[in-house]
């Protein structure tokens, strides 16, 4: 099952997303939870590379509100950046001397090797020995593996040496062996202004949405449908399904949405590559998950070499109006051509956008 949820405060969208999942269930009595998020380098999560502190907050704030007493938030920045300054960047020392959690830099921790179906694994202990392990991903673009949402999160948990090794292996058998081998329990994913295609941050696409699952696979094989990517885009998760990690298979009735995409925010001013991304679009009064369904899929398709002849029309300002050229989403459904859907996903644009440039 995947719940997801559309808004703009990150805190709240957690909790509601914890309480309709009923997570405090999932965790086996006297456990401890290690949350994981996304701290890769010293940059705030408005530029769409790390976990916003407030999925941080409302996760201990459901937690300690269900009884649970052991929380701990774990993490490794990426090489040559300091986790330290990270966490402080984005308000994470705030958050945790508030509710009195402990953090610990993974950096610094003990490692244990662990068996993978690639290889024996250096792993840092307080993953592995985790009770309950919380992962709390940002769904990105990434220059390397197209993408990263759960799976990828997991390199966090791995000291330098083996995070350099994992590059000098290619990255996409190296991930999704440590997926099968340190499976995290929860996923909550960190959608709303993840980067377009850089781990690093610099392009974010306000999407104000985040969601929640079980399967760190399916949560990877959903961000790619979200950001208009095929899974052979990002092999490392078919590798992962194939070395038992978890099914990439989606059904349509898996998939709970508790509120609609009007309960996000308008969608933010666009900026540098997204600006040139968005010059024929012809938008009014969109709202950013939809908005940002045709960013991502205007970006993949100059990936592919597509023309995009606009005008592309997205936005409620277009209801009941004729609509020229195409239109994006249910507001649109005047246009003579248009894409279902509210929001739409990526995926189902670019497939539009490519019969336009064939047309």
């Amino acid at each position: 099952m995947i719940w997801e949820i559309f808004g703009h405060d990150a805190h709240e969208m957690t909790v509601r997303l914890l309480e309709a999942a009923d997570a405090v269930s999932m965790i086996p009595a006297g456990a401890d939870v290690a949350l994981k998020p996304n701290l890769i380098l010293s940059g705030t999560p408005e530029t769409g590379a790390t976990t916003h502190a407030g999925v941080l907050s409302g996760c201990i704030e459901y937690l300690q509100a269900h009884g649970v007493k052991d929380i701990s938030v774990i993490e490794g920045s990426w090489i040559g950046d300091s986790t330290g300054r990270a966490m402080k960047v984005c308000g994470y020392d705030r958050v945790c001397e508030h509710y009195g959690v402990p953090f610990f830099d993974l950096k610094k921790d003990q490692t244990m090797t662990v068996k993978t179906p690639l290889r024996p694994m250096e792993i840092c202990r307080r993953a592995v020995d985790a009770g309950f392990l919380i992962d709390l991903p940002v769904l990105k673009g990434h220059c390397q593996t197209a993408m990263t949402c759960a799976l990828k999160n997991l390199k966090g948990c791995l000291p330098d040496r083996e995070k350099r090794r994992f590059h000098a292996e290619g990255l996409m058998e190296p991930i999704a062996a440590l997926g099968a081998a340190l499976r995290p329990d929860l996923i909550v994913v960190d959608s709303i202004c993840g980067d377009l295609n850089f781990e690093e941050g610099g392009n974010p696409v306000q999407t104000d949405h985040m969601y929640l699952g079980t399967d760190p696979v399916q949560i990877d094989a959903y961000g790619c449908r979200l950001m208009g990517l095929d899974l052979t885009d990002v092999p490392y998760i078919g590798l992962a399904e194939a070395w038992g990690a978890g099914s990439t298979k989606i059904a349509k009735e898996e998939i709970i949405r508790l509120n609609e995409p009007r309960a996000a925010a308008s969608y933010a001013a666009p900026s540098g590559l997204v600006r040139r991304l968005v010059r024929p679009v012809r938008a009014d009064s969109a709202c950013s998950a939809c908005y940002a369904a045709l960013v991502r899929a205007l970006y993949q398709a100059g990936e592919e070499g597509l023309p995009v002849n606009g005008p592309v029309c997205i936005g409620q300002g277009w209801k009941g109006k004729d609509v020229p050229g195409l239109g994006i989403g249910a507001c649109c459904r005047g246009a003579k051509r248009s894409v279902p859907g509210c929001p739409p996903t990526a995926a189902a644009i670019l497939e539009q956008l490519r019969e336009e440039a064939y047309r």
